[in-house]
């Protein structure tokens, strides 16, 4: 993506905390023609050596799962919060709107998991992420059902093999921040969270 340099963050923390506060992504592959094909689904993050690891899963009949087996190497995108920025922010009248968002782009490299106990426990933690009290109801459905269920999914795991975190906030113009931070912090949930990036950078303004 483009990264002017005032946007660029190297922060691998804020990268997974992002990836994690956002887990609903964008894998993006080439078919079997060479056009771009993208699957929407939430992504599981572990930390392994050093190393980010995404792991999650398709129903059977997405051929993504295929185009993955036959061109391992992918793209996956997570949104985080974005706002509109208005021009009334600046004391200057000859200034546009434009747009704020926190991104990270990961390219990774995938491997099929087809095994139903390997499925099983990568189902789990996405659980654990989402709603840890279904487990128990997972695993009260009975081991025939439960293999029914994995049957009709193909999971992978995702090895990030670069990642690039975008931090767009307007950081090259501080005369703007008091106002950006101030009216963000009083808007809705997105334009809240990115009030709290600006803090957390420090970008407050005076």
């Amino acid at each position: 993506m483009y990264q002017p340099p005032q946007f660029k963050s190297t922060d691998a923390a804020a990268a997974a905390e992002l990836m994690r506060r956002h887990p609903f992504a964008n894998l993006i592959s080439t078919d079997d023609t060479g056009f771009p094909y993208v699957t929407h689904l939430p992504l599981h993050l572990e930390e392994r050596d050093g190393k980010y690891i995404l792991l999650g899963h398709v129903a059977k009949p997405n051929p993504h799962w295929r185009y993955l087996q036959a061109r391992p190497e992918a793209l996956v995108v997570f949104n985080g919060p974005h706002a509109y920025q208005s021009p009334a922010i600046y004391e200057d009248r000859q200034r546009v709107p434009s747009w704020n968002y926190v991104v990270v782009h990961c390219k990774v490299r995938a491997a099929l998991i087809e095994d139903p106990q390997a499925k099983d426990a990568l189902l789990k933690k996405l659980i654990g992420d989402h709603e840890p009290a279904y487990a128990e109801q997972w695993r009260s459905l009975g081991e025939d059902f439960a293999l029914k269920m994995l049957a009709g999914i193909v999971g992978f795991e995702l090895e990030v093999t670069e990642w690039a975190c975008k931090i767009k906030l307007n950081q090259h113009r501080p005369e703007s921040h008091a106002k950006l931070q101030a009216g963000y912090a009083a808007g809705n949930a997105d334009e809240r969270e990115l009030a709290a990036w600006m803090e957390r950078l420090g970008l407050k303004g005076k």
